[in-house]
């Protein structure tokens, strides 16, 4: 079943919104900060940048190309890699507060 048009800028826009936001809360977070770092700020930063690795693919992942035309393999892993990527910026903001 071929996806809804617009979906692949949508699913491109918005994973560039998300990784914008989460380079965003990095800035104000004290990445730069010259304290000694603890395992939680490591954390942080590993979760992020594994965020920033997964949506940094969803645009590339969701306009190759497939055979046939209709087919929509690509997409549905593009947005597993969307979904993989919040939950991550998420949990890494999440690290942040508690730890």
């Amino acid at each position: 079943m071929p996806s809804p048009t617009g979906s692949v800028p949508a699913l491109s826009s918005a994973s560039a919104t998300i990784f914008s936001i989460g380079i965003v809360f990095l800035g104000y977070w004290g990445m730069y900060e010259p304290t000694k770092w603890r395992v939680a700020d490591h954390m942080v930063v590993v979760i992020a940048l594994i965020g920033f690795g997964c949506l940094g693919l969803v645009p590339w992942m969701a306009t190759s190309p497939v055979e046939p035309e209709t087919n929509d393999a690509r997409i549905r892993v593009a947005r597993h890699l969307f979904l993989a990527g919040v939950l991550a910026i998420w949990l890494a903001v999440a690290v942040s507060l508690l730890f």
